[in-house]
Protein backbone atom coordinates (compact mmCIF):
# COMPACT_ATOMS: atom_id res chain seq x y z
CA UNK A 1 0.00 0.00 0.00
CA UNK A 2 1.34 3.14 -0.65
CA UNK A 3 0.43 6.68 0.03
CA UNK A 4 -0.86 7.92 -3.39
CA UNK A 5 -3.91 5.09 -3.50
CA UNK A 6 -7.37 5.51 -3.22
CA UNK A 7 -7.18 2.51 -0.78
CA UNK A 8 -4.78 4.42 1.64
CA UNK A 9 -6.46 7.96 1.64
CA UNK A 10 -9.80 6.91 1.58
CA UNK A 11 -9.64 3.41 3.82
CA UNK A 12 -7.53 2.68 5.58
CA UNK A 13 -6.30 6.47 6.85
CA UNK A 14 -9.56 7.92 8.03
CA UNK A 15 -10.06 4.57 9.89
CA UNK A 16 -7.12 4.70 11.53
CA UNK A 17 -7.52 8.35 12.52
CA UNK A 18 -10.81 7.30 13.72
CA UNK A 19 -9.51 4.11 15.57
CA UNK A 20 -6.32 6.49 17.29
CA UNK A 21 -8.63 9.23 18.31
CA UNK A 22 -11.13 7.04 20.38
CA UNK A 23 -8.42 4.88 21.93
CA UNK A 24 -7.91 6.04 25.42
CA UNK A 25 -3.85 7.31 25.94
CA UNK A 26 -2.30 4.48 26.89
CA UNK A 27 -3.74 2.36 24.02
CA UNK A 28 -2.76 4.80 21.78
CA UNK A 29 0.79 3.04 20.42
CA UNK A 30 -0.90 -0.49 20.00
CA UNK A 31 -3.77 1.37 17.78
CA UNK A 32 -0.10 2.57 15.67
CA UNK A 33 1.57 -0.63 15.98
CA UNK A 34 -1.58 -3.07 14.66
CA UNK A 35 -2.45 -0.64 11.64
CA UNK A 36 1.35 -0.38 10.86
CA UNK A 37 1.51 -4.12 10.57
CA UNK A 38 -2.16 -4.17 8.92
CA UNK A 39 -0.09 -1.59 6.61
CA UNK A 40 2.75 -4.14 5.64
CA UNK A 41 1.06 -7.02 5.66
CA UNK A 42 -0.93 -5.89 2.79
CA UNK A 43 1.74 -5.98 0.52
CA UNK A 44 3.82 -8.29 1.85
CA UNK A 45 1.96 -10.35 4.52
CA UNK A 46 4.91 -13.06 5.10
CA UNK A 47 7.97 -10.70 6.03
CA UNK A 48 5.75 -9.63 9.07
CA UNK A 49 7.82 -12.30 10.76
CA UNK A 50 11.48 -10.92 9.76
CA UNK A 51 10.22 -7.48 11.12
CA UNK A 52 8.40 -8.95 13.91
CA UNK A 53 11.86 -10.92 14.24
CA UNK A 54 14.12 -8.30 13.86
CA UNK A 55 12.04 -5.58 16.25
CA UNK A 56 12.45 -8.15 19.09
CA UNK A 57 15.77 -9.42 18.97
CA UNK A 58 16.73 -5.51 19.09
CA UNK A 59 14.81 -5.46 21.54
CA UNK A 60 16.08 -7.99 23.71
CA UNK A 61 19.46 -6.97 23.07
CA UNK A 62 19.48 -4.06 24.42
CA UNK A 63 18.48 -5.51 27.69
CA UNK A 64 21.79 -6.66 27.79
CA UNK A 65 23.55 -3.91 26.60
CA UNK A 66 21.91 -1.64 29.07
CA UNK A 67 22.77 -4.07 31.37
CA UNK A 68 26.65 -4.78 31.07
CA UNK A 69 27.10 -1.42 29.61
CA UNK A 70 28.32 0.68 32.85
CA UNK A 71 29.91 -2.77 34.28
CA UNK A 72 31.66 -4.62 31.63
CA UNK A 73 32.05 -2.33 28.57
CA UNK A 74 33.66 -5.47 26.24
CA UNK A 75 30.11 -7.72 27.24
CA UNK A 76 28.77 -4.85 26.00
CA UNK A 77 30.27 -4.34 22.92
CA UNK A 78 30.13 -8.28 22.00
CA UNK A 79 26.15 -8.42 22.29
CA UNK A 80 26.05 -4.25 20.26
CA UNK A 81 27.98 -6.77 17.62
CA UNK A 82 25.93 -9.29 17.83
CA UNK A 83 22.69 -7.21 18.14
CA UNK A 84 23.48 -5.27 14.72
CA UNK A 85 24.98 -8.33 13.00
CA UNK A 86 21.47 -9.89 13.12
CA UNK A 87 19.77 -7.58 11.54
CA UNK A 88 22.46 -6.19 8.88
CA UNK A 89 22.22 -10.20 7.83
CA UNK A 90 18.94 -10.04 6.76
CA UNK A 91 19.22 -6.74 5.05
CA UNK A 92 22.12 -8.22 3.48
CA UNK A 93 20.61 -11.33 2.24
CA UNK A 94 17.39 -10.57 1.23
CA UNK A 95 19.01 -7.32 -0.67
CA UNK A 96 22.36 -8.52 -2.06
CA UNK A 97 22.01 -12.90 -1.89
CA UNK A 98 20.55 -13.20 -5.83
CA UNK A 99 23.27 -10.22 -7.11
CA UNK A 100 26.36 -11.95 -5.92
CA UNK A 101 24.86 -15.45 -6.11
CA UNK A 102 24.58 -14.37 -10.36
CA UNK A 103 27.99 -13.03 -9.99
CA UNK A 104 29.97 -16.20 -8.61
CA UNK A 105 27.49 -18.41 -10.30
CA UNK A 106 25.97 -19.83 -7.27
CA UNK A 107 22.16 -21.25 -7.17
CA UNK A 108 19.59 -18.28 -7.08
CA UNK A 109 16.55 -18.33 -5.17
CA UNK A 110 13.43 -17.57 -7.55
CA UNK A 111 11.62 -17.20 -5.25
CA UNK A 112 13.45 -14.46 -2.95
CA UNK A 113 11.64 -10.98 -3.09
CA UNK A 114 13.25 -8.29 -1.11
CA UNK A 115 10.79 -7.01 1.77
CA UNK A 116 9.37 -3.72 0.92
CA UNK A 117 11.06 -0.65 3.93
CA UNK A 118 13.84 -3.36 4.89
CA UNK A 119 16.79 -0.75 4.45
CA UNK A 120 14.96 2.14 6.00
CA UNK A 121 13.71 0.27 9.12
CA UNK A 122 16.77 -1.75 9.40
CA UNK A 123 18.63 1.38 9.64
CA UNK A 124 16.07 2.78 12.64
CA UNK A 125 16.42 0.00 14.51
CA UNK A 126 20.23 -0.07 14.20
CA UNK A 127 20.52 3.70 15.82
CA UNK A 128 18.58 2.81 18.77
CA UNK A 129 21.45 -0.57 19.19
CA UNK A 130 24.28 1.95 18.59
CA UNK A 131 23.05 4.89 20.94
CA UNK A 132 21.67 2.80 23.54
CA UNK A 133 25.42 0.87 23.76
CA UNK A 134 27.07 4.73 23.64
CA UNK A 135 24.79 5.89 26.09
CA UNK A 136 22.77 8.62 24.17
CA UNK A 137 19.79 7.02 24.72
CA UNK A 138 17.77 5.13 27.60
CA UNK A 139 16.56 1.62 27.27
CA UNK A 140 12.93 1.76 26.04
CA UNK A 141 11.44 -1.29 27.98
CA UNK A 142 8.16 -1.23 26.35
CA UNK A 143 7.95 -3.75 23.39
CA UNK A 144 4.72 -1.75 22.49
CA UNK A 145 7.06 1.45 21.87
CA UNK A 146 9.56 0.18 21.02
CA UNK A 147 7.64 -1.78 18.27
CA UNK A 148 6.09 1.70 16.82
CA UNK A 149 9.03 2.92 16.40
CA UNK A 150 10.08 0.50 13.98
CA UNK A 151 6.67 -0.10 12.42
CA UNK A 152 5.11 3.46 12.40
CA UNK A 153 3.23 3.46 8.79
CA UNK A 154 4.38 7.12 8.08
CA UNK A 155 7.74 6.07 7.35
CA UNK A 156 8.04 2.61 7.32
CA UNK A 157 8.75 1.77 3.91
CA UNK A 158 10.50 5.20 2.40
CA UNK A 159 11.51 7.02 5.09
CA UNK A 160 12.49 9.94 6.38
CA UNK A 161 15.15 7.61 8.18
CA UNK A 162 13.88 8.62 12.55
CA UNK A 163 16.40 7.56 14.72
CA UNK A 164 15.22 6.62 18.20
CA UNK A 165 16.56 10.08 19.62
CA UNK A 166 14.36 11.78 17.57
CA UNK A 167 11.27 10.73 18.58
CA UNK A 168 12.06 8.86 22.29
CA UNK A 169 10.00 11.15 24.25
CA UNK A 170 6.93 11.13 21.89
CA UNK A 171 6.59 7.79 21.79
CA UNK A 172 5.52 7.91 25.14
CA UNK A 173 4.28 11.63 26.01
CA UNK A 174 2.73 13.20 22.94
CA UNK A 175 -0.72 15.36 22.01
CA UNK A 176 -1.91 16.21 19.00
CA UNK A 177 -3.24 20.07 18.92
CA UNK A 178 -5.73 21.10 15.96
CA UNK A 179 -2.79 23.89 14.51
CA UNK A 180 -0.53 20.63 14.46
CA UNK A 181 -3.21 18.06 12.94
CA UNK A 182 -4.15 20.66 10.23
CA UNK A 183 -0.01 21.53 9.61
CA UNK A 184 0.28 17.87 9.00
CA UNK A 185 -3.00 17.61 6.76
CA UNK A 186 -1.39 20.64 4.39
CA UNK A 187 2.16 18.93 4.29
CA UNK A 188 0.34 15.65 3.50
CA UNK A 189 -1.61 17.32 0.54
CA UNK A 190 0.88 19.16 -1.49
CA UNK A 191 3.20 16.13 -0.92
CA UNK A 192 0.66 14.22 -2.81
CA UNK A 193 -0.08 16.92 -5.32
CA UNK A 194 4.49 16.85 -6.05
CA UNK A 195 4.35 13.18 -6.18
CA UNK A 196 1.19 12.70 -8.03
CA UNK A 197 0.79 15.68 -10.11
CA UNK A 198 4.17 16.99 -11.11
CA UNK A 199 6.26 13.80 -10.23
CA UNK A 200 4.23 11.22 -12.27
CA UNK A 201 4.05 13.76 -15.90
CA UNK A 202 7.80 13.74 -15.62
CA UNK A 203 8.28 9.88 -14.83
CA UNK A 204 6.19 9.69 -18.12
CA UNK A 205 8.57 11.90 -20.03
CA UNK A 206 11.58 9.96 -18.64
CA UNK A 207 9.76 6.99 -19.80
CA UNK A 208 9.25 8.66 -23.34
CA UNK A 209 12.71 9.50 -23.92
CA UNK A 210 14.37 6.39 -23.02
CA UNK A 211 12.18 4.53 -25.22
CA UNK A 212 13.31 7.29 -27.86
CA UNK A 213 16.96 6.44 -27.52
CA UNK A 214 16.53 3.06 -28.06
CA UNK A 215 15.97 3.23 -31.54
CA UNK A 216 16.68 7.53 -32.42
CA UNK A 217 19.96 8.55 -30.34
CA UNK A 218 20.21 12.16 -30.30
CA UNK A 219 22.19 14.69 -28.19
CA UNK A 220 19.19 16.15 -26.74
CA UNK A 221 17.17 13.10 -26.26
CA UNK A 222 19.89 11.92 -23.67
CA UNK A 223 20.16 15.30 -22.19
CA UNK A 224 16.27 14.76 -21.69
CA UNK A 225 16.46 11.34 -19.82
CA UNK A 226 18.67 12.73 -17.40
CA UNK A 227 16.70 16.17 -16.78
CA UNK A 228 13.46 14.27 -16.85
CA UNK A 229 14.78 11.57 -14.99
CA UNK A 230 16.32 13.83 -12.03
CA UNK A 231 13.55 15.95 -11.58
CA UNK A 232 11.00 12.71 -11.21
CA UNK A 233 12.78 11.50 -8.59
CA UNK A 234 12.84 14.46 -6.65
CA UNK A 235 9.27 15.29 -7.08
CA UNK A 236 8.60 11.32 -6.30
CA UNK A 237 10.50 10.88 -3.23
CA UNK A 238 10.35 14.68 -1.78
CA UNK A 239 7.16 14.04 -2.13
CA UNK A 240 6.51 10.86 -0.67
CA UNK A 241 8.61 12.52 2.55
CA UNK A 242 6.70 15.29 2.84
CA UNK A 243 3.13 12.98 3.34
CA UNK A 244 4.98 10.96 5.61
CA UNK A 245 5.98 14.21 7.85
CA UNK A 246 2.42 15.16 7.30
CA UNK A 247 1.49 11.86 8.61
CA UNK A 248 3.55 11.86 11.04
CA UNK A 249 2.15 15.51 12.49
CA UNK A 250 -0.84 13.70 12.64
CA UNK A 251 -0.42 11.59 15.47
CA UNK A 252 1.87 14.34 17.40
CA UNK A 253 5.40 12.68 15.97
CA UNK A 254 7.61 15.38 14.53
CA UNK A 255 10.17 13.81 11.92
CA UNK A 256 13.19 15.00 10.38
CA UNK A 257 13.04 17.26 7.13
CA UNK A 258 14.72 15.41 3.94
CA UNK A 259 14.97 17.53 1.28
CA UNK A 260 15.99 21.30 1.44
CA UNK A 261 15.73 22.00 -2.17
CA UNK A 262 18.77 20.52 -3.31
CA UNK A 263 18.80 21.52 -6.93
CA UNK A 264 19.64 24.88 -5.84
CA UNK A 265 22.96 23.67 -4.42
CA UNK A 266 26.14 25.47 -5.88
CA UNK A 267 28.20 21.90 -5.34
CA UNK A 268 28.34 18.40 -5.05
CA UNK A 269 28.91 18.82 -0.95
CA UNK A 270 26.13 21.04 -0.45
CA UNK A 271 24.05 18.97 -2.82
CA UNK A 272 24.31 16.38 -0.21
CA UNK A 273 23.62 18.48 2.62
CA UNK A 274 20.19 19.12 1.06
CA UNK A 275 19.45 15.65 -0.63
CA UNK A 276 17.72 12.49 1.32
CA UNK A 277 19.47 14.50 4.31
CA UNK A 278 18.35 11.97 6.99
CA UNK A 279 20.43 8.88 5.14
CA UNK A 280 23.34 11.42 4.77
CA UNK A 281 23.21 11.95 8.39
CA UNK A 282 22.91 8.38 8.93
CA UNK A 283 25.93 7.40 7.32
CA UNK A 284 27.90 10.26 8.95
CA UNK A 285 26.95 9.12 12.82
CA UNK A 286 27.34 5.94 12.57
CA UNK A 287 30.11 5.22 9.78
CA UNK A 288 31.73 8.53 9.10
CA UNK A 289 32.38 9.68 12.36
CA UNK A 290 33.15 6.39 13.99
CA UNK A 291 35.80 5.68 11.09
CA UNK A 292 37.99 8.90 12.11
CA UNK A 293 35.67 11.35 9.55
CA UNK A 294 37.84 14.00 8.92
CA UNK A 295 40.48 14.22 12.41
CA UNK A 296 42.90 12.20 10.80
CA UNK A 297 44.43 13.43 8.32
CA UNK A 298 43.56 14.26 4.45
CA UNK A 299 44.13 10.39 3.35
CA UNK A 300 42.31 9.08 6.11
CA UNK A 301 39.13 11.82 5.46
CA UNK A 302 39.29 10.55 1.35
CA UNK A 303 39.02 6.77 2.62
CA UNK A 304 36.51 7.02 4.91
CA UNK A 305 34.27 9.03 2.30
CA UNK A 306 35.35 6.56 -0.09
CA UNK A 307 33.89 3.94 2.67
CA UNK A 308 30.85 6.24 3.35
CA UNK A 309 30.31 6.89 -0.27
CA UNK A 310 30.47 3.53 -1.79
CA UNK A 311 28.19 1.86 1.23
CA UNK A 312 26.23 4.40 0.42
CA UNK A 313 25.73 3.33 -3.00
CA UNK A 314 25.08 -0.75 -2.64
CA UNK A 315 22.34 0.53 0.07
CA UNK A 316 20.15 1.59 -2.83
CA UNK A 317 19.89 -1.77 -4.26
CA UNK A 318 21.92 -5.05 -5.46
CA UNK A 319 23.09 -3.75 -8.68
CA UNK A 320 26.46 -2.70 -10.52
CA UNK A 321 24.45 0.80 -11.81
CA UNK A 322 24.42 1.79 -7.66
CA UNK A 323 27.90 0.87 -6.85
CA UNK A 324 29.00 3.30 -9.67
CA UNK A 325 26.68 5.50 -8.64
CA UNK A 326 28.09 5.35 -5.10
CA UNK A 327 31.50 5.67 -6.44
CA UNK A 328 31.14 8.59 -8.56
CA UNK A 329 29.51 10.55 -5.75
CA UNK A 330 32.68 9.67 -3.59
CA UNK A 331 35.36 10.48 -5.97
CA UNK A 332 33.37 13.92 -6.19
CA UNK A 333 33.72 14.44 -2.54
CA UNK A 334 37.11 13.95 -2.39
CA UNK A 335 37.90 16.29 -5.21
CA UNK A 336 35.69 18.43 -3.67
CA UNK A 337 37.70 18.57 -0.41
CA UNK A 338 40.85 18.53 -1.78
CA UNK A 339 41.00 21.56 -3.93
CA UNK A 340 37.59 22.09 -6.48
CA UNK A 341 35.82 24.02 -3.24
CA UNK A 342 38.16 26.43 -3.50
CA UNK A 343 38.27 26.63 -7.41
CA UNK A 344 34.72 26.71 -6.85
CA UNK A 345 34.52 29.79 -4.34
CA UNK A 346 36.12 32.22 -7.24
CA UNK A 347 33.53 30.95 -10.24
CA UNK A 348 30.59 32.93 -10.69
CA UNK A 349 27.43 31.76 -8.97
CA UNK A 350 25.95 30.57 -12.06
CA UNK A 351 28.34 28.55 -13.16
CA UNK A 352 28.58 26.86 -9.60
CA UNK A 353 24.84 26.05 -10.08
CA UNK A 354 25.54 24.64 -13.33
CA UNK A 355 28.37 22.50 -12.17
CA UNK A 356 26.14 20.58 -9.77
CA UNK A 357 23.21 20.24 -11.85
CA UNK A 358 25.00 18.84 -14.82
CA UNK A 359 27.21 16.27 -12.00
CA UNK A 360 23.59 15.54 -10.51
CA UNK A 361 21.83 14.81 -14.03
CA UNK A 362 24.22 12.55 -14.81
CA UNK A 363 24.40 10.70 -11.51
CA UNK A 364 20.84 10.06 -11.92
CA UNK A 365 21.22 8.49 -15.45
CA UNK A 366 24.17 6.28 -13.86
CA UNK A 367 21.48 5.06 -10.84
CA UNK A 368 18.63 4.87 -13.29
CA UNK A 369 20.33 2.36 -15.31
CA UNK A 370 20.69 -0.69 -14.27
CA UNK A 371 21.33 -1.92 -18.27
CA UNK A 372 24.82 -0.12 -18.22
CA UNK A 373 24.95 -0.63 -21.44
CA UNK A 374 22.55 1.93 -22.29
CA UNK A 375 23.87 4.82 -19.57
CA UNK A 376 27.12 4.35 -21.78
CA UNK A 377 24.90 5.01 -24.90
CA UNK A 378 23.28 7.96 -23.15
CA UNK A 379 26.81 9.48 -21.91
CA UNK A 380 28.23 9.11 -25.71
CA UNK A 381 24.98 10.50 -26.63
CA UNK A 382 25.24 13.82 -24.78
CA UNK A 383 28.74 14.73 -26.23
CA UNK A 384 27.01 13.85 -29.34
CA UNK A 385 28.87 10.67 -30.16
CA UNK A 386 26.95 7.95 -31.74
CA UNK A 387 23.68 9.79 -32.55
CA UNK A 388 21.94 10.60 -35.85
CA UNK A 389 21.81 14.57 -34.65
CA UNK A 390 21.13 17.35 -32.05
CA UNK A 391 17.49 16.54 -32.17
CA UNK A 392 14.86 14.93 -34.28
CA UNK A 393 11.01 15.91 -35.01
CA UNK A 394 10.05 13.57 -31.82
CA UNK A 395 12.47 14.56 -29.81
CA UNK A 396 11.58 18.70 -30.04
CA UNK A 397 7.84 18.40 -30.79
CA UNK A 398 7.65 16.75 -27.57
CA UNK A 399 9.83 18.59 -25.95
CA UNK A 400 7.82 21.84 -26.32
CA UNK A 401 5.11 19.83 -25.37
CA UNK A 402 6.86 19.23 -22.28
CA UNK A 403 8.09 22.80 -21.63
CA UNK A 404 5.02 23.85 -19.66
CA UNK A 405 5.79 20.74 -17.15
CA UNK A 406 9.61 21.59 -16.81
CA UNK A 407 8.47 25.22 -15.81
CA UNK A 408 6.45 24.29 -13.13
CA UNK A 409 9.10 22.11 -12.13
CA UNK A 410 12.04 24.42 -12.49
CA UNK A 411 9.99 26.56 -10.06
CA UNK A 412 9.33 24.02 -7.79
CA UNK A 413 12.59 22.79 -7.24
CA UNK A 414 13.20 26.15 -5.67
CA UNK A 415 12.03 27.93 -2.36
CA UNK A 416 9.76 30.39 -4.09
CA UNK A 417 6.33 28.60 -4.17
CA UNK A 418 7.13 28.16 0.42
CA UNK A 419 8.39 31.33 0.38
CA UNK A 420 4.61 32.99 -1.57
CA UNK A 421 2.58 30.06 0.71
CA UNK A 422 4.76 31.68 4.19
CA UNK A 423 3.82 35.39 3.36
CA UNK A 424 0.30 34.17 2.43
CA UNK A 425 -0.20 33.04 6.00
CA UNK A 426 1.41 35.73 7.66
CA UNK A 427 -1.05 38.04 5.78
CA UNK A 428 -4.83 38.77 7.29
CA UNK A 429 -7.19 36.20 9.33
CA UNK A 430 -9.04 34.83 5.85
CA UNK A 431 -5.60 32.34 5.46
CA UNK A 432 -7.62 30.01 7.85
CA UNK A 433 -10.22 29.54 5.67
CA UNK A 434 -8.24 30.00 2.29
CA UNK A 435 -6.01 27.03 3.43
CA UNK A 436 -8.67 23.98 4.13
CA UNK A 437 -10.25 25.10 1.09
CA UNK A 438 -7.49 24.89 -1.12
CA UNK A 439 -5.98 21.68 0.38
CA UNK A 440 -9.82 20.06 -0.06
CA UNK A 441 -9.99 21.17 -4.08
CA UNK A 442 -6.08 19.68 -4.05
CA UNK A 443 -7.14 16.65 -2.62
CA UNK A 444 -9.81 16.22 -5.36
CA UNK A 445 -7.65 17.17 -8.26
CA UNK A 446 -5.77 14.48 -7.08
CA UNK A 447 -8.26 12.08 -6.47
CA UNK A 448 -9.64 12.69 -9.67
CA UNK A 449 -6.02 12.33 -11.24
CA UNK A 450 -5.91 8.98 -9.05
CA UNK A 451 -9.49 7.67 -10.44
CA UNK A 452 -8.12 8.21 -14.25
CA UNK A 453 -4.68 7.07 -14.33
CA UNK A 454 -3.03 3.89 -14.34
CA UNK A 455 0.65 5.23 -14.10
CA UNK A 456 2.13 5.51 -10.66
CA UNK A 457 5.51 4.71 -10.10
CA UNK A 458 7.33 5.24 -7.22
CA UNK A 459 10.71 4.87 -7.35
CA UNK A 460 12.37 4.53 -4.08
CA UNK A 461 9.92 1.81 -2.56
CA UNK A 462 12.38 -0.84 -3.88
CA UNK A 463 14.95 0.54 -1.37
Amino acid sequence: MVFSSLVFLFGFLPITLILYWIAPKRWKNAVLFGVSLFFYAWGEPIYILLMLLSITSAYLFGFLIDRYRAQNSKLAKAYTVISVSVNLAALFFFKYYNFLAGAVHAPILSGLVLPIGISFYTFQILSYTVDLYRGEIALQRNYLAFGTYVTLFPQLVAGPIVKYSEIDQALTERTVTTPDFFDGVIRFVLGLCKKLLIGDALASGYEYYKGLMAFTPTTLGAWMVAVFYSLHLYFDFSGYSDMAIGLGRMFGFRFPENFKYPYISKSISEFWRRWHITLSSWFRDYVYIPLGGNRCGRARQCRNLLIVWMLTGIWHGAGWNFFLWGLYFGILLILEKLFLLRVLEKTPSILRHLYTLILVFVSFLIFSSSDLSFAWRCFSAMIGRGTVGFSTDPVAYQLLRYLPLLAVAGVGVTPIVSSAMRCFLQKGKRRWAAVPVASAVLLLICTAYLVDSTYSPFAYFNF
